[in-house]
């Protein structure tokens, strides 16, 4: 797998999933900012994001790499959409993307998903998030 760093200041949502703490922000690709690439990321030193796609396959019953993608942006979704998570606003971050994966039709607004592990300015996942809460 190719590794592609990324680092930014965007709004993030940290929430977990089957005991990982996972964030999702979106990203622009062009001047629009219409936030059509959204990015998944394991906060976690030693994840590379695939556990992502495993749960994708387990949990959501999922064969394809495009029924798995809509699955985890769905959670993603989900999760920001709920507010009952961690919503960082501002919040500066590198991550460290494993997977590129365009969809073949555009689904919550984005048109490819990113995932990997990310590191958050805060270096710390609010406790809130970490605690062993089962997946949304």
């Amino acid at each position: 797998m190719s590794l592609t760093v990324l680092a930014a200041t965007s709004r993030v949502t940290v929430f977990p999933l089957e005991g990982l703490s996972v964030a999702y922000t979106t990203q622009s690709s062009d001047r629009r900012d219409l936030g059509d690439i959204g990015l998944v990321a394991v906060v976690d030193e030693c994840s590379d994001g695939e556990e992502l796609w495993r749960l994708a396959r387990d949990l959501g019953g999922r064969n394809g790499d495009q029924d798995r993608a809509r699955w985890l942006l769905t959670q993603a979704s989900r999760a920001r959409v709920v507010a009952s998570y961690v919503n960082l606003p501002d919040e500066t971050w590198t991550a460290q993307v494993r997977r590129r994966l365009e969809l073949d039709t555009p689904f919550a607004n984005h048109d490819v998903l990113l995932t990997g592990r990310i590191a958050l300015r805060s270096r710390a996942v609010p406790a809130k998030v970490r605690t062993d809460e089962r997946s949304i």
